[in-house]
């Protein structure tokens, strides 16, 4: 019961280092305006950052498991397709005219996704091995940093609220422990095929978030975005 309790803590305290990213809000700018354009541009750049070089290698790690390198490279791609499949549905659908906040939400449920497996790995990993699991919480801790802020301002920036921008920011750091949480409850469950799955899906969410919604280049007025 102690070890579990430590292991659920460790990816706790992984998971709350994202609202870190957040405080970023608390700082003023004298032109609004550029800092709303360089926010946007620091987001795309993270969201792209993290899935090439973070979620696709660890999809196909997990992938390359079952299926020799095509195949994998072809399944990676087509759960690309899909994710980003799910935003343009979204953004069709949508009632939500804000589009910073709109950006906001849809980067919020992309590193929800992202940090549920992160849970689980990190979890599974103090679970079998402490040390090891504290190494790897603090690595993922660093990483979470950045999140934080692609979460937190485009939603300060599109609604001027920054309760609205920790809240969800805070939700999107809850998902690590729930991913631990998951991973206790269905220790025996977990594949790697699945971890590929969520891992691709996700990557496939952040690139078409960093290519096609995030436009920051094309903005012209302040205005146009609330």
């Amino acid at each position: 019961m102690n070890n579990l309790f430590l292991c659920l803590t460790i990816t706790l305290l992984s998971g709350l280092s994202t609202i870190i990213g957040s405080f970023i809000i608390l700082f003023k700018s004298k032109n609004e305006y550029k800092l709303i354009k360089i926010s946007l541009l620091i987001s795309a750049i993270i969201m792209a950052y993290i899935s090439i070089f973070d979620l696709i290698p660890e999809s196909f790690t997990y992938i390359n498991k079952l299926y020799s390198f095509i195949p994998t490279v072809i399944l990676i791609f087509i759960y690309n397709i899909f994710g980003g499949l799910l935003v343009y549905t979204i953004n069709k659908k949508s009632k939500i005219d804000n589009k910073l906040y709109k950006i906001g939400i849809i980067s919020m449920i992309a590193l929800i996704l992202h940090n549920i497996p992160e849970g689980i790995i990190t979890f599974i990993s103090s679970y079998k091995n402490i040390k090891i699991g504290i190494r790897l919480s603090l690595s993922i801790a660093i990483h979470n940093i950045p999140e934080g802020i692609a979460i937190s301002l485009p939603i300060y920036y599109g609604t001027g609220s920054r309760k609205k921008a920790f809240y969800h920011t805070l939700i999107a750091a809850l998902s690590e422990p729930l991913g631990g949480l998951f991973s206790y409850l269905l220790l025996n469950k977990i594949n790697d095929y699945l971890f590929g799955i969520i891992l691709s899906f996700t990557a496939g969410i952040m690139l078409y978030l960093s290519f096609f919604d995030i436009k920051y280049h094309k903005i012209k007025k302040y205005d146009k975005l609330i």
